[in-house]
């Protein structure tokens, strides 16, 4: 099957120029300044005034498939990835049962084969369950077709434990993604532990329950040789700590949230659950230190941590709700309105965060616009404005503090392989 991209605006050496893409079987055959459409193919796609990227590559999603299939499955979150331009998904494993066997991450990849609108690589866990000090079978683990090692939602307690991740881990050659979380200093909190939560009468988490794990876990990375992946960094010193374990010659790289680079603790006017997420967020020194971070490479890249919920869970007050909100839909349009829109970033510098780094830094075969690579594109409106309405998710989960916000951005068409995986109206 042959489809045609015409007059669409792609990225070339950091500026936006037009070109036509030809796909065939799956693959992108050729890219040049103008292809003639009399040759035979199947469809036309016009892409005139609309910016035509390499499909993006979130590291880091909630499927909550198997065992909260009332939050979200593998089929409607992978749609709304779809929706928002992203082509690749890495999937976490806090579902139940958890892909701590090789038997069952066997499972989880037929799920996430069969049902997935986009490619779905799929986490193992670290320990058993996500939990404790039992290590997995990491070794089997990878056989099976784990992505990496993660206990996402629970940071490793024990230092021996996670020294014992990382020895193993090096030796295979695989990543640990962590959630950097000290339960013991936590405090029960629901949000960042500062002057807002004291105004609201919110229990807070101190920001230093973050630091000190990845301070513990950059000195066990840099003993064991291991690749070792800070998930959605939040606070100023932690990007810090990072930096200075990088000048060292550590092997660390990290992320950050789109939405603690849109908003801090400041915007939390009130008890609403739509702004509880894990880690928090932190405050406008924070957000501003994970901005500059992202600039100066500290922080390497951007993951949604898209974490669907009931409308119900989120209804509750904060002290109750579960963590979390949804990402996937909203990332591109929120960035690009409220960063490349502004001046504080570059569309390159945007896509290079939100596609191209995550699959060089993990080594997917995505994130690029090559002759011969796998045709995972999405084509955005970055003109006409749109506003971002729950009716219009495919997620199930609506909990986003986004809603009701005007962007510029708008997915258009998302292909997987070529073939469409969302079409705008259909």
């Amino acid at each position: 099957m042959k489809r045609l991209i015409k007059n669409g605006q792609c990225l070339i050496d950091g500026h936006l120029q037009v070109r036509d893409i030809l796909i065939k079987d799956g693959k992108i055959a050729q890219i040049n300044q103008h292809i003639s459409a009399d040759m035979p193919v199947n469809q036309i796609i016009d892409a005139q005034g609309l910016f035509v990227s390499p499909g993006l590559v979130d590291l880091h999603v909630h499927l909550r498939e198997p065992g909260q299939t009332d939050k979200e499955t593998v089929k409607t979150g992978s749609l709304a990835a779809a929706h928002g331009g992203y082509t690749t998904i890495a999937a976490m494993p806090n579902v139940i049962p958890a892909p701590d066997t090789p038997e069952r991450l066997r499972d989880m990849l037929a799920l996430n084969q069969r049902d997935g609108a986009v490619h779905v690589v799929q986490y193992a866990t670290i320990t058993t369950d996500r939990g404790g000090d039992e290590l997995v079978d990491m070794a089997g683990l990878k056989a099976a077709g784990a992505f990496a090692f993660s206990n996402d939602g629970n940071g490793v307690q024990t230092a021996g434990t996670m020294y014992q991740a990382m020895l193993q881990a090096a030796q295979l050659k695989m990543a640990v993604v962590a959630h950097a979380e000290d339960d013991s200093l936590t405090y029960g909190g629901v949000m960042h532990e500062g002057s807002v939560s004291k105004r609201l009468g919110l229990p807070g988490i101190p920001s230093v329950s973050e630091t000190a794990q990845v301070a513990r876990d950059v000195a066990l990375a840099a003993a064991t040789g291991a690749h070792y992946h800070v998930c959605h960094v939040s606070s100023a010193a932690t990007v810090q700590v990072i930096r200075s374990a990088k000048a060292a010659g550590v092997n660390v790289t990290c992320e950050v949230s789109p939405h603690h680079l849109l908003l801090s603790d400041e915007d939390i006017t009130r008890d609403n659950a739509m702004f509880k997420m894990n880690p928090p967020l932190g405050s406008e020194e924070d957000q501003q230190a994970l901005i500059a971070g992202l600039l100066d490479g500290t922080i390497d890249l951007i993951a949604t941590d898209h974490a669907p919920h009931t409308d119900a869970e989120k209804a509750q007050s904060m002290l109750k709700a579960p963590f979390g909100i949804t990402g996937s839909e909203t990332a591109f349009a929120m960035l690009y309105t409220k960063f490349v829109k502004t001046g504080r970033f570059s569309l390159a510098q945007l896509i290079n965060w939100m596609a191209v780094q995550p699959a060089v830094l993990f080594g997917l075969n995505a994130g690029e616009l090559a002759e011969g690579v796998p045709a995972d594109i999405a084509i955005f409106d970055l003109t006409t404005p749109a506003t971002i309405e729950a009716a219009n998710f495919l997620s199930k989960g609506h909990n986003s503090p986004f809603i009701g916000e005007q962007v510029l951005g708008k997915t258009v068409r998302t292909l997987v392989s070529g073939k469409d995986a969302y079409v705008s109206g259909h």
